[in-house]
């Protein structure tokens, strides 16, 4: 399958558990939209935890954009705490709430408080209450971590937009699976189908993936 192809495979739905999403530079948005067009329809709301330089310099989760990105209404229940290890608190508190219909945290850095026990804490948290956690990473490192998925994204330039080749079309992600379980890790382009929503397709692997540490 090339890169070319019209009708590459979608993801396929997963187990819940911890995965973590690493973005390729501090201001990239990808990582955030590649973790939203993989929440399905949900059961309930998704709870959203950022700490305070999350949220000082990527900004806050706007319903209204959310929504439009999905292209369906998004119920998101936020919290802002001050410090890494009350993101952790609260997502492991909210993960065994199974109204929600998944559990986004946003940690700033490589804070002492996000080692592999903390990840753990979330995975197996995750896994027993049936809702999928995800753990947005900027400015980070790829350290150990129990984390059943991670991944790194970075933007790609977006095609024309089928009615204004001047404007920017749907967004396109390179997509790095550099840790998983049970599947094969790899490099791929992501793109956003508009006719599936916010639908997730993997093209072929761009490259063989590189190696990293956890």
């Amino acid at each position: 399958m090339s890169c070319a192809d019209p009708s590459p495979d979608p993801i396929p739905d997963r187990t819940p558990t911890l995965c973590e999403v690493f973005a390729a530079t501090a201001t990239d948005g990808a990582a955030t939209g590649f973790v939203l067009a993989q929440l399905g329809p949900g059961r309930g709301p998704v709870l959203w935890v950022q700490d305070r330089v999350s949220r000082r310099e990527g900004g806050q989760p706007y319903a209204t954009g959310l929504a439009s990105l999905r292209g369906r209404p998004v119920e998101v229940l936020y919290l802002e705490v001050g410090r890494a290890k009350d993101v952790l608190w609260a997502m492991e508190e909210a993960l065994g709430c199974a109204a929600l219909a998944a559990v986004i945290g946003e940690v700033w850095g490589d804070p002492p408080a996000l080692d592999f026990t903390a990840t753990k804490r979330l995975a197996l948290r995750a896994e027993r209450g049936g809702v999928q956690a995800w753990l947005l990473r900027r400015a980070a490192t790829a350290d150990l971590s129990a984390a059943r998925e991670r991944w790194r994204l970075g933007s790609l330039p977006s095609p024309p937009a089928p009615d204004d080749a001047r404007a920017p079309g749907s967004p396109i992600w390179r997509a790095e699976l550099f840790r998983a379980r049970g599947q094969v890790p790899g490099e791929w382009v992501a793109q956003h189908d508009p006719s599936r929503g916010l639908a997730l397709r993997h093209h072929a692997p761009l490259a063989e993936p590189r190696r990293a540490a956890g």
